[in-house]
């Protein structure tokens, strides 16, 4: 018997409440991934070139190089081998001289070469802690460890806080986090002190180049300052600062700059001060000292950057607005050890 077709009419609410129940039973909504905010990057060492097929400056300071070696050998063996013609005294004079001036110049080649060496370590160490912060590797951070101890395990002034860090090795099973106690103990009050230095040459900048009539010496002062300021902060974080290291810790420094643009923070910090009316109400010269000051203060944080073991995970612009208005007020760093006299009328805190 076929039945007749009928209308039926559905109340909103039932419709509602039973898609409600069937949308909680079969819709499963999913927590939206949130990217990681405790990433470092390691700084840029160098800016890849594209490669060549012959170094021939390389080939050409090379055989120069050996020329001069041999011929320096040559004459001084003829030398050696006059004076003992003349005198055996004279003779074993200039051979014992000889010797000194080679036993000197091995050491330098050797000092330059460890020099170098540290520095490729350091650079090492950075991208081990990269990995054992980004990727909570095992392997690398202990090797991070490792690498830690053969640089600070012998100085007198990270005595205490490589005792710390050796105490909790234990306790703290996650990678990520043991590396990031080691920035705590050990990185940390290195990078007070690195702040000081470079917070010093900065006004050493500052002072003397408003007082210097020759733009000369201007160029002369602040380069030296420079170089002096990069050796102090390669030997604060474990470096050896030899000349050939210090060239390339410079050129490390200056690509550093140029990739994370650096120099144009500079620029803005002091479009800042200028737009303020600070150096406007002052001198031509205390203008130009201060911002050869800033720019000191730039390169001392990149130096930071690129000698640190551990990167840096603080902004470099408020490391910098730090050294900024440090440098600017000629006031030093505030110790915790300060204290403050009470005024007149005023009862001391407890």
């Amino acid at each position: 018997m076929s039945r007749k077709p009928q209308a039926f009419v559905l109340e909103d609410g039932k419709v509602e409440s039973s898609a409600k129940k069937t949308s909680s039973r079969t819709h499963v909504e999913f927590a939206p991934e949130t990217a990681h905010q405790d990433l470092v990057v390691v700084p840029p060492a160098d800016i890849e070139a594209r490669p060549r097929r012959m170094p021939w400056l390389t080939i050409l300071m090379s055989a120069v190089t050996t020329l001069v070696m041999l011929w320096a050998g040559s004459a001084i063996t003829r030398m050696v081998e006059e004076f003992f013609a003349r005198s055996v005294v004279l003779g074993w004079a200039a051979m014992a001289v000889a010797g000194i001036a080679g036993l000197a110049a091995l050491a330098i080649i050797i000092r330059e070469i460890w020099g170098l060496v540290r520095l490729n370590k350091i650079e090492g160490l950075q991208e081990l802690a990269a990995r054992a912060i980004n990727l909570d590797e095992q392997t690398s951070a202990n090797a991070l460890e490792d690498g830690l101890r053969g640089i600070y395990g012998g100085r007198a002034d990270l005595a205490w806080p490589m005792k710390e860090f050796a105490a909790l090795r234990g306790d703290i099973i996650d990678p990520r986090d043991r590396v990031l106690m080691a920035d705590r103990l050990v990185m940390e009050p290195l990078d007070e002190a690195a702040h000081r230095i470079i917070a010093r040459r900065a006004r050493r900048v500052t002072l003397l180049t408003t007082v210097t009539p020759a733009a000369a010496l201007d160029i002369l002062f602040v380069a030296s300052q420079n170089f002096g300021l990069l050796r102090e902060i390669a030997a604060l974080y474990g470096g050896r600062p030899s000349t050939l290291s210090t060239l390339r810790l410079a050129r490390m420094v200056i690509t550093h700059l140029a990739v994370t643009g650096g120099l144009a923070l500079s620029d803005s910090l002091i479009q800042h001060l200028v737009g303020k009316g600070l150096l406007g109400r002052l001198s031509a010269r205390f203008g130009e000292g201060a911002v050869n000051g800033i720019l000191t203060s730039r390169i001392g944080l990149a130096a930071m950057d690129v000698c640190r073991p551990i990167p840096a995970r603080t902004p470099a612009r408020e490391a910098l607005g730090k050294l900024l208005r440090e440098v600017v007020s000629f006031s030093p760093k505030d110790r915790s050890d300060d204290t403050r006299k009470p005024e007149p009328g005023n009862p001391a805190e407890p």
